[in-house]
Protein backbone atom coordinates (compact mmCIF):
# COMPACT_ATOMS: atom_id res chain seq x y z
CA UNK A 1 0.00 0.00 0.00
CA UNK A 2 1.30 3.43 -0.89
CA UNK A 3 -0.36 6.55 0.40
CA UNK A 4 0.66 10.17 -0.09
CA UNK A 5 1.28 12.38 2.86
CA UNK A 6 -2.04 13.76 4.06
CA UNK A 7 -2.46 16.77 6.31
CA UNK A 8 -6.03 18.06 6.48
CA UNK A 9 -6.72 21.75 6.72
CA UNK A 10 -7.27 22.84 10.35
CA UNK A 11 -10.95 22.52 11.09
CA UNK A 12 -11.14 25.98 12.63
CA UNK A 13 -8.64 27.68 10.26
CA UNK A 14 -6.61 29.07 13.14
CA UNK A 15 -4.05 31.72 12.40
CA UNK A 16 -0.53 31.56 13.77
CA UNK A 17 -0.21 33.96 16.70
CA UNK A 18 3.35 35.27 16.80
CA UNK A 19 2.70 37.63 19.71
CA UNK A 20 2.51 34.87 22.35
CA UNK A 21 5.20 32.23 22.96
CA UNK A 22 4.13 28.72 22.06
CA UNK A 23 5.45 25.56 23.71
CA UNK A 24 5.96 23.67 20.42
CA UNK A 25 8.03 26.52 18.98
CA UNK A 26 10.01 26.96 22.20
CA UNK A 27 10.72 23.22 22.26
CA UNK A 28 11.84 23.47 18.64
CA UNK A 29 14.19 26.31 19.62
CA UNK A 30 15.72 24.23 22.43
CA UNK A 31 16.20 21.33 20.01
CA UNK A 32 18.16 23.63 17.71
CA UNK A 33 15.39 24.05 15.14
CA UNK A 34 14.59 27.19 13.15
CA UNK A 35 10.78 27.07 13.20
CA UNK A 36 10.20 29.68 15.89
CA UNK A 37 9.82 33.41 16.35
CA UNK A 38 11.56 36.07 18.42
CA UNK A 39 8.88 35.79 21.12
CA UNK A 40 9.64 32.06 21.42
CA UNK A 41 13.39 32.62 21.57
CA UNK A 42 12.92 35.23 24.29
CA UNK A 43 10.70 32.91 26.32
CA UNK A 44 13.12 30.05 25.79
CA UNK A 45 16.09 32.16 26.84
CA UNK A 46 14.23 33.42 29.91
CA UNK A 47 13.54 29.82 30.88
CA UNK A 48 17.13 28.68 30.37
CA UNK A 49 18.38 31.65 32.40
CA UNK A 50 16.58 30.09 35.37
CA UNK A 51 17.15 26.47 34.41
CA UNK A 52 19.81 25.81 31.74
CA UNK A 53 19.15 22.07 32.05
CA UNK A 54 15.93 22.36 30.03
CA UNK A 55 17.92 22.06 26.79
CA UNK A 56 19.36 18.75 27.99
CA UNK A 57 15.87 17.59 28.94
CA UNK A 58 14.49 18.48 25.52
CA UNK A 59 17.25 16.66 23.67
CA UNK A 60 17.22 13.68 26.04
CA UNK A 61 13.48 13.41 25.47
CA UNK A 62 13.99 13.23 21.70
CA UNK A 63 16.74 10.61 22.13
CA UNK A 64 14.45 8.54 24.38
CA UNK A 65 11.75 8.58 21.71
CA UNK A 66 14.25 7.53 19.06
CA UNK A 67 15.34 4.55 21.18
CA UNK A 68 11.69 3.62 21.84
CA UNK A 69 10.88 3.60 18.14
CA UNK A 70 14.01 1.60 17.32
CA UNK A 71 12.99 -1.02 19.88
CA UNK A 72 9.41 -1.10 18.62
CA UNK A 73 10.43 -1.67 15.01
CA UNK A 74 13.50 -3.87 15.46
CA UNK A 75 12.53 -5.97 18.48
CA UNK A 76 8.74 -5.77 18.78
CA UNK A 77 7.95 -5.84 15.06
CA UNK A 78 5.64 -2.82 15.17
CA UNK A 79 4.81 -1.23 11.81
CA UNK A 80 2.10 1.26 12.82
CA UNK A 81 2.50 4.40 14.95
CA UNK A 82 0.01 6.94 16.29
CA UNK A 83 2.04 9.93 17.49
CA UNK A 84 -0.13 12.50 19.30
CA UNK A 85 1.12 16.00 20.04
CA UNK A 86 4.27 15.48 18.05
CA UNK A 87 5.08 19.19 17.72
CA UNK A 88 7.10 20.82 14.98
CA UNK A 89 9.08 18.53 12.68
CA UNK A 90 12.77 18.46 13.60
CA UNK A 91 15.48 15.86 13.05
CA UNK A 92 14.71 12.16 13.44
CA UNK A 93 10.94 12.37 13.51
CA UNK A 94 8.96 9.22 14.25
CA UNK A 95 8.40 8.28 10.61
CA UNK A 96 12.04 8.89 9.70
CA UNK A 97 13.33 6.58 12.42
CA UNK A 98 10.67 3.92 11.80
CA UNK A 99 10.79 3.93 8.01
CA UNK A 100 14.57 3.86 7.91
CA UNK A 101 14.31 0.50 9.67
CA UNK A 102 11.06 -0.66 8.04
CA UNK A 103 10.09 1.31 4.90
CA UNK A 104 6.56 -0.12 5.02
CA UNK A 105 5.83 1.50 8.40
CA UNK A 106 2.72 3.67 8.60
CA UNK A 107 2.64 6.74 10.86
CA UNK A 108 -0.15 9.12 11.82
CA UNK A 109 0.80 12.37 13.52
CA UNK A 110 -1.74 14.38 15.51
CA UNK A 111 -1.55 18.05 16.47
CA UNK A 112 -3.86 21.03 16.52
CA UNK A 113 -1.37 23.87 16.14
CA UNK A 114 -1.65 25.65 12.76
CA UNK A 115 2.10 26.19 12.46
CA UNK A 116 2.78 22.51 13.13
CA UNK A 117 0.24 21.51 10.49
CA UNK A 118 1.67 23.93 7.95
CA UNK A 119 5.17 22.57 8.42
CA UNK A 120 3.91 19.01 8.26
CA UNK A 121 2.55 19.62 4.77
CA UNK A 122 5.90 20.93 3.64
CA UNK A 123 8.30 18.58 5.41
CA UNK A 124 6.81 15.18 6.20
CA UNK A 125 7.31 12.75 3.34
CA UNK A 126 6.69 9.04 3.54
CA UNK A 127 8.51 6.22 1.84
CA UNK A 128 6.69 4.79 -1.17
CA UNK A 129 6.14 1.54 0.72
CA UNK A 130 4.63 3.15 3.81
CA UNK A 131 2.41 6.08 4.71
CA UNK A 132 2.60 9.27 6.74
CA UNK A 133 -0.50 11.29 7.61
CA UNK A 134 -1.20 14.32 9.77
CA UNK A 135 -4.46 14.89 11.67
CA UNK A 136 -5.73 18.22 12.99
CA UNK A 137 -7.11 17.24 16.40
CA UNK A 138 -6.66 17.86 20.10
CA UNK A 139 -5.44 15.18 22.50
CA UNK A 140 -8.58 15.83 24.56
CA UNK A 141 -10.72 14.44 21.70
CA UNK A 142 -9.59 10.81 21.45
CA UNK A 143 -12.67 9.69 19.52
CA UNK A 144 -11.95 12.16 16.71
CA UNK A 145 -8.32 11.07 16.67
CA UNK A 146 -9.17 7.39 16.42
CA UNK A 147 -11.75 7.92 13.68
CA UNK A 148 -9.36 9.97 11.54
CA UNK A 149 -6.34 7.73 12.20
CA UNK A 150 -8.32 4.67 11.07
CA UNK A 151 -8.17 6.05 7.53
CA UNK A 152 -4.42 5.33 7.50
CA UNK A 153 -3.86 2.72 10.22
CA UNK A 154 -5.41 -0.73 10.58
CA UNK A 155 -6.48 -0.97 14.20
CA UNK A 156 -6.80 -4.70 13.81
CA UNK A 157 -2.99 -4.80 13.82
CA UNK A 158 -0.66 -3.92 16.73
CA UNK A 159 0.01 -0.19 16.90
CA UNK A 160 2.34 1.95 19.00
CA UNK A 161 0.70 4.94 20.69
CA UNK A 162 3.19 7.73 21.37
CA UNK A 163 2.38 10.47 23.88
CA UNK A 164 5.60 12.45 24.19
CA UNK A 165 5.42 15.57 26.34
CA UNK A 166 1.72 16.01 25.62
CA UNK A 167 -0.15 14.76 28.70
CA UNK A 168 1.35 17.59 30.75
CA UNK A 169 -0.88 19.93 28.72
CA UNK A 170 -3.94 18.17 30.14
CA UNK A 171 -4.32 19.90 33.49
CA UNK A 172 -6.72 17.41 35.05
CA UNK A 173 -4.89 14.19 35.91
CA UNK A 174 -8.01 12.03 35.84
CA UNK A 175 -8.85 13.37 32.38
CA UNK A 176 -5.32 12.58 31.19
CA UNK A 177 -5.66 9.01 32.46
CA UNK A 178 -9.06 8.69 30.80
CA UNK A 179 -7.57 9.79 27.46
CA UNK A 180 -4.84 7.16 27.68
CA UNK A 181 -7.38 4.48 28.60
CA UNK A 182 -9.68 5.39 25.71
CA UNK A 183 -6.88 5.40 23.15
CA UNK A 184 -5.27 2.16 24.31
CA UNK A 185 -8.70 0.55 24.57
CA UNK A 186 -9.11 0.95 20.81
CA UNK A 187 -5.83 -0.82 20.06
CA UNK A 188 -5.48 -4.62 19.85
CA UNK A 189 -3.35 -6.98 21.89
CA UNK A 190 0.32 -6.62 21.06
CA UNK A 191 0.08 -2.83 20.86
CA UNK A 192 2.41 -0.55 22.82
CA UNK A 193 2.21 2.68 24.79
CA UNK A 194 5.15 5.10 24.90
CA UNK A 195 4.92 8.05 27.30
CA UNK A 196 7.43 10.58 28.52
CA UNK A 197 6.71 13.76 30.45
CA UNK A 198 8.38 16.30 32.70
CA UNK A 199 8.54 14.98 36.25
CA UNK A 200 7.99 16.70 39.58
CA UNK A 201 9.95 15.79 42.70
CA UNK A 202 13.32 15.42 40.97
CA UNK A 203 14.75 18.91 40.42
CA UNK A 204 13.40 21.91 42.36
CA UNK A 205 15.10 24.40 40.03
CA UNK A 206 13.29 22.87 37.07
CA UNK A 207 10.00 23.07 38.96
CA UNK A 208 10.60 26.75 39.77
CA UNK A 209 11.28 27.52 36.12
CA UNK A 210 8.23 25.58 34.94
CA UNK A 211 5.92 27.18 37.48
CA UNK A 212 7.14 30.62 36.38
CA UNK A 213 6.55 29.69 32.73
CA UNK A 214 3.02 28.51 33.55
CA UNK A 215 2.30 31.84 35.21
CA UNK A 216 3.67 33.87 32.27
CA UNK A 217 0.55 33.64 30.12
CA UNK A 218 1.91 30.89 27.88
CA UNK A 219 -0.04 27.64 27.52
CA UNK A 220 0.80 25.81 30.77
CA UNK A 221 2.52 22.45 30.99
CA UNK A 222 1.96 20.51 34.21
CA UNK A 223 4.76 18.45 35.71
CA UNK A 224 3.71 15.18 37.33
CA UNK A 225 5.32 12.89 39.86
CA UNK A 226 7.03 9.71 38.71
CA UNK A 227 4.25 7.69 40.39
CA UNK A 228 1.63 9.63 38.42
CA UNK A 229 3.47 9.04 35.16
CA UNK A 230 3.82 5.35 36.03
CA UNK A 231 0.07 5.06 36.64
CA UNK A 232 -0.60 5.91 32.99
CA UNK A 233 0.70 2.40 32.23
CA UNK A 234 -1.73 0.59 34.57
CA UNK A 235 -2.94 -2.68 33.08
CA UNK A 236 -0.04 -2.90 30.63
CA UNK A 237 3.22 -4.84 30.79
CA UNK A 238 6.13 -2.44 31.22
CA UNK A 239 9.24 -3.16 29.20
CA UNK A 240 12.43 -3.17 31.31
CA UNK A 241 13.72 -0.97 32.86
CA UNK A 242 10.21 0.40 33.50
CA UNK A 243 9.48 4.07 34.09
CA UNK A 244 12.81 5.83 34.53
CA UNK A 245 14.52 9.10 33.73
CA UNK A 246 14.59 9.28 29.92
CA UNK A 247 18.37 9.29 29.92
CA UNK A 248 18.36 5.87 31.59
CA UNK A 249 15.92 4.04 29.32
CA UNK A 250 18.11 1.56 27.41
CA UNK A 251 20.93 4.03 26.72
CA UNK A 252 23.03 1.41 24.94
CA UNK A 253 25.69 -1.10 26.00
CA UNK A 254 29.02 0.13 27.25
CA UNK A 255 27.86 3.65 28.03
CA UNK A 256 28.38 5.21 31.47
CA UNK A 257 25.38 5.62 33.74
CA UNK A 258 23.52 8.68 32.51
CA UNK A 259 22.60 11.61 34.70
CA UNK A 260 19.03 11.59 36.01
CA UNK A 261 16.96 14.40 34.49
CA UNK A 262 13.47 15.49 35.48
CA UNK A 263 11.81 13.82 32.53
CA UNK A 264 10.53 10.30 32.98
CA UNK A 265 9.11 7.81 30.58
CA UNK A 266 8.54 4.21 29.71
CA UNK A 267 7.22 1.76 27.18
CA UNK A 268 4.60 -0.92 27.84
CA UNK A 269 2.84 -3.69 25.91
CA UNK A 270 -0.86 -4.48 25.87
CA UNK A 271 -1.32 -8.20 26.53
Amino acid sequence: MTDPVTAPEPANHQKIDTSVPHSARIWNYWLGGKDNYRVDEEAGDAYTAVFPGIVSIARSSRAFLRRNITYLVSEAGIRQFLDIGTGLPTAQNTHEVAQQLAPEARIVYVDNDPMVLAHARALLYSTEEGATAYIDANVTDPDRILAAAAETLDFGRPTALILSNILGHVADYDQARSIVTRLMGALPSGSYLSINDGSRGIDPVFEQAQDAYNNSGAVPYNLRTVDEITTFFDGLDLIAPGVVSVTQWRPGPGLPTAEVVAEHGGLARKA
